[in-house]
């Protein structure tokens, strides 16, 4: 495994490089976790599959200097700059590459694909986000009332507290959703990073409707992976998503939690990768 780090306007972004195989495979970490997470996937996957993973935004080894804006378009050529310097500058437009997203991963993985879904050869993506828009990230990212309100939670976070206390005493939210949020919530830095991150990724929002269109029309297989006890991403979501596209997308169930992208379902991610 190797890190390297590419200039971008006013940032440094890092990626890892791993395995040596013919085809090119592109992933992107969840939430709070960096490039690395997909390392082990070299030791099952490196043969097929030379694989790039990229630290986002206010996450792992990446500068990001451009303020709380991410977009669709900043995406889009970081990953063209970096095929084009790994491959000498003089990238083969034919050569197609598959993309792999995990939870928050996701949402970015389906966005890379909507903007270009001629380089796309297959989508894989575990337990993602971006497949259902969520009420409170879209009120606290997406509208200025609720972008107020959460600037102002994360400097003084007692009162959501409260109700986030009061609700799971009333079953209004499950124990690992409370847990999640809890702990995410209790450390001030870590509430500055979730504020930062969450801000500076609200422009990366999938259009289903345009990507289930382009995967129609091209064929492209797309493979959604979901843990059986996970409570935080539901596979219900992934089945609304299929429909439409049954031929071209499956669904596995596998016995995990959230947590889908380990080691130990690297069988099940291996499946996904080349059937």
């Amino acid at each position: 495994m190797k890190d390297s780090r590419l200039s971008y306007n006013n940032s440094i972004i890092n990626y890892r490089r791993s395995g040596q195989g013919p085809e090119t495979l592109i992933c992107f970490h969840g939430y709070a976790e960096e490039a690395g997470v997909f390392d082990f996937l070299a030791r099952y996957a490196g043969v097929m599959f030379t694989i790039y993973s990229i630290d986002l935004p206010f996450h792992g080894k990446t500068e990001w200097k451009e303020g709380l804006q991410f977009t669709p378009g900043d995406l889009s050529t970081i990953v063209a700059a970096i095929l084009a310097r790994e491959s000498k500058g003089i990238p083969d437009p034919s050569v197609r590459y598959t993309l792999m997203g995990f939870s928050l991963g996701g949402r970015m993985a389906l966005s890379l694909y909507e903007a270009k879904p001629e380089a796309v050869k297959k989508i894989v993506l575990l337990a993602p986000d971006g497949l259902k828009v969520n009420f409170w990230y879209w009120f606290a990212t997406q509208t200025w009332a609720g972008n107020k309100l959460f600037a102002f939670t994360m400097k003084s976070p007692g009162w959501f507290f409260w109700l986030l206390k009061l609700m799971n005493k009333f079953g209004m939210i499950n124990a690992s959703i409370f847990k999640f949020v809890n702990y995410y919530i209790g450390n001030k830095e870590v509430r500055d990073l979730l504020y930062a991150r969450w801000t500076a990724l609200r422009k990366v929002k999938p259009r289903l409707s345009i990507i289930k269109s382009f995967i129609r029309e091209r064929n492209t297989p797309v493979r959604l992976v979901y843990g059986k006890h996970d409570r935080i991403i539901l596979s219900s979501v992934g089945e609304k998503f299929r429909k439409g596209i049954e031929q071209q997308c499956t669904l596995s169930v596998i016995p995990s939690g959230h947590q889908v992208l380990h080691e130990k379902h690297a069988e099940d991610i291996l499946q996904s990768l080349t059937r």
